[in-house]
């Protein structure tokens, strides 16, 4: 067996949704911060990506957390997210991975009962607090980047459902927020597939009208998901992010969590201090709390903390033999949609 490339990854899901930790192989990716080295990535050289997440060795389930140096001496670790559309700035369910792998692993010394790691992303610093016990990280919860609304209560116009509300908000991406009984469906596992066609196609439509720009990292433009959002019986928020090029996160969405908060505070429905459950549509459950105000450029935003858990299912070793015939991967489909 002869390899011209070999990665390693710590193999996480975070209430069912799959985060693949790719600690090493990658000594770095180009850029002088993390915004630059997600710009590299998205706009000159997209190959590492297509690589790890398209077939054979990938598929449109889950990510891959691509771990580097830090470009600020405050963080422990540099941290992008590689999806099956694109390299993204920030997700929740894949930090609380990262943390996981990082102490898990003992690539940081964990402490009992709290060990803190701080990541550098394109969308600013992240400090996960995770909590730690007889050598397993039982929480982490993430101080996220600032949410805010970009527009609230926009409406587009669709042939198969009307007018469709949606809040345009930030979290760490930027979402299109659904609620969905707009589209005739309930968040559960039966209509999965339908909210991720209908998701990913209200993302598509929205993305031709709307071309959100964050006021300070230009990195971090554009509409990333459209999230269904409904209430359970119970007052819980139940979510679900859909993810191009067709399917459903798994977990209640870290980011899509941190920009709903930001949509309760702008509908004056919540204070500091005050905790928000968020359910996925698998009944995983993430805790949003609204530390404080703060402003992002001319935005009204909250600062927020989101925590969730982790679990490591496998430690893998990927490979390129030199002979492949699919060295950036396919997709087709019967599983990847048009």
């Amino acid at each position: 067996m002869r390899w011209t490339r070999t990665l390693q990854t710590v193999d996480v899901h975070c209430a069912g949704e799959i985060g693949r930790v790719v600690t090493g192989g990658v000594l770095n990716i180009p850029g002088a911060t993390m915004a630059d080295k997600l710009d590299y990535l998205n706009k000159t050289d997209d190959s590492l990506r297509r690589f790890l997440c398209s077939e054979p060795r990938g598929n449109p389930a889950g990510s891959f957390c691509l771990l580097l140096p830090a470009t600020t001496p405050e963080a422990d670790a540099g941290f992008i997210v590689l999806q099956p559309d694109q390299a993204h700035a920030m997700s929740g369910s894949n930090a609380m991975c990262a943390v996981t792998a990082i102490l898990e692993t003992g690539m940081k010394e964990m402490a009992e009962p709290e060990t803190v790691v701080v990541l550098d992303t394109a969308a600013g610093l992240v400090r996960a607090v995770a909590a730690c016990d007889g050598g397993k990280v039982t929480r982490v919860a993430l101080d996220m980047p600032p949410s805010f609304v970009a527009k609230k209560s926009g409406v587009i116009e669709t042939p198969e459902w009307g007018a469709v509300t949606y809040d345009l908000c930030f979290g760490g991406v930027f979402y299109a927020l659904v609620d969905v009984e707009q589209t005739g469906l309930t968040i559960t596992p039966e209509n999965a597939r339908d909210l991720a066609v209908k998701g990913v196609a209200l993302r598509n439509r929205i993305a031709e009208v709307e071309d959100p720009a964050h006021p300070t990292i230009p990195a971090l433009n554009g509409l990333a998901y459209v999230m269904f959002r409904s209430i359970d019986p119970d007052g819980v928020i139940r979510t679900c992010t859909t993810l191009r090029p067709g399917r459903a996160d798994r977990s209640p969405c870290g980011t899509g969590s941190n920009a709903n908060m930001a949509v309760q505070y702008a509908e004056g429905r919540v204070k500091p201090g005050d905790v928000l459950t968020s359910r996925s549509i698998i009944g995983g459950e993430f805790i949003t709390e609204f530390l404080g105000e703060t402003e992002v450029g001319p935005y009204a935003a909250t600062q927020n903390r989101v925590s969730g858990q982790c679990w490591i299912y496998a430690i893998s070793q990927i490979g390129l033999d030199p002979t492949d015939p699919f060295p950036q991967g396919f997709t087709l489909s019967d599983t990847w949609g048009g």
